[in-house]
């Protein structure tokens, strides 16, 4: 199993398709036996599906999520977990655990702000990308 989290300073960052790097997990025998932070090289949205299948993760990690990259992950056969916050390693050790909470109908709605701020200056935890 390869795990990757939406990661920023230790934490599962809040917005899937402006996530800068990625914490990867993998795990052997029901525990992490390394992990790796990679770079997105500014991909993002759907193409970030492509990304984590070309580094082998088949499940991941994430706060926020809009619908597009739902479906491109959904596609890439990645299994997600969305709505998660708090610390990556403790979300990572949750989900080996069989205790990770997280929100199946996860949905992030930035894209339809009128207001004209950018979901970027503050990782869309400010809204309704949690629920």
């Amino acid at each position: 199993m390869k795990i990757a989290v939406t990661y920023e300073n230790g934490t599962v960052f809040q917005h899937f398709g402006h996530t800068e790097q990625f914490k990867l997990y993998e795990v052997e025998n029901g525990a992490v036996s390394h992990t790796e932070i990679v770079d997105t090289n500014g991909n993002g949205h759907g193409a970030l599906a492509g990304f984590l299948l070309g580094k082998g993760v088949d499940t991941l990690i994430c706060g926020g999520i809009g619908g597009g990259a739902q479906m491109a992950l959904k596609e890439a056969g990645i299994r997600l977990y969305g709505g998660v916050s708090g610390d990556a390693d403790a979300a990572v050790n949750a989900l080996l655990s069989d205790s990770l909470a997280f929100n199946p109908d996860v949905t992030c709605s930035h894209h339809e702000h009128s207001n004209g701020h950018s979901c970027r200056s503050h990782g869309c935890g400010e809204h309704s990308c949690h629920s």
